[in-house]
């Protein structure tokens, strides 16, 4: 698996740049079921970050389900990220019907919505 490099200028933390880089490329089957990630050191040593970088973007990608970690045999893409681009759809659609239902504008939906992702 190729890892495109991340971008040192960027606003965004490198474990960020990965964690999306690697849902991005799972949902669109870009990185298939079953496809193994490198391990985190090996990661780490090719894009010259530090290994607690890699470590933090696959511990996210498992909470979110994009990737299952099985102890020596590694981190492997599950068979759920190519799905999540229908499932994110159908959150949008649910988060829009209740927005209407409370009667909500498209800028207030979108200024929760910002406030939300931001923590």
């Amino acid at each position: 698996m190729t890892v495109h490099p991340l971008d040192p200028a960027s606003g965004e933390a490198p474990f960020e740049q990965l964690r999306t880089q690697i849902a991005r490329r799972a949902a669109s089957g870009d990185l298939p079921a079953g496809t193994r990630l490198p391990t985190v050191r090996a990661l780490a040593a090719e894009l010259g970050v530090a290994a607690g970088t890699v470590a933090r973007a696959y511990r996210e990608l498992e909470a979110d389900g994009v990737v299952v970690t099985e102890g020596r045999r590694g981190t492997s893409v599950t068979a759920g990220a190519a799905a999540s681009g229908p499932a994110a759809g159908a959150a949008a659609a649910a988060y829009v019907g209740s927005a209407r239902r409370l009667g909500l504008s498209l800028a207030e939906a979108t200024r929760l919505v910002e406030q939300a992702w931001r923590g």
